[in-house]
C-alpha cells in the first residue's frame, strides 16, 4: 500500500511540474538584470532593426528553434523597422554566458539601441511577440 501512495504523489508532483513548466515555456517577460543592458550590431552580427531587433538564440538539433524561426521571420517582415537576427548558440558561447541563455530557443527583444527589454525562453507565440514589440518601440 505504500508503493502505491508513493507512485501516486510522484506522479501527482511530475503533472504539476509539467503544467507549470508548459504554461512558463514561450511567455515573453520582463528579466530584471537584463534591463539596460546593450548589444550592439558588431556582437550579434546583423543589422539593428530601426524601431526594434528580435534576437534569437538556436542550437542545431532543435524543433522548436524552426517554428521560431517562422514566426520571428513573419512578425519582421510584417512589422515595419524591425529585424530578425538568428545565432547559432554553439558557436557563440560567449554571449550564450554573457546573457545567461540557458535553453534554445531562446528570444530576447531590443528596442532600437539594443538594449534587452523582453525575452521568451522556448517557442513564443506570434501574438506575445508582437505585444513585446509593441512595448519595446
Amino acid at each position: 500500500m505504500t508503493g502505491l501512495v508513493v507512485c501516486v504523489a510522484v506522479l501527482a508532483a511530475a503533472s504539476v511540474y509539467g503544467v507549470l513548466h508548459g504554461r512558463r515555456s514561450g511567455r515573453v517577460r520582463v528579466r530584471g538584470r537584463d534591463d539596460g543592458r546593450r548589444l550592439e550590431a558588431e556582437r550579434l552580427g546583423g543589422a539593428l532593426g530601426e524601431r526594434a531587433t528580435l534576437v534569437q538564440f538556436s542550437s542545431a538539433f532543435c524543433a522548436p528553434c524552426r517554428a521560431t524561426r517562422r514566426i520571428l521571420g513573419e512578425v519582421a517582415g510584417v512589422v515595419p523597422g524591425v529585424a530578425h537576427i538568428e545565432i547559432d548558440a554553439e558557436a557563440r558561447l560567449d554571449l550564450v554566458r554573457e546573457l545567461d541563455i540557458l535553453k534554445t530557443p531562446t528570444v530576447l527583444v531590443l528596442d532600437a539601441e539594443g538594449r534587452v527589454v523582453r525575452r521568451a525562453t522556448g517557442q513564443p507565440r506570434r501574438a506575445d511577440v508582437i505585444a513585446a514589440l509593441g512595448e519595446a518601440v
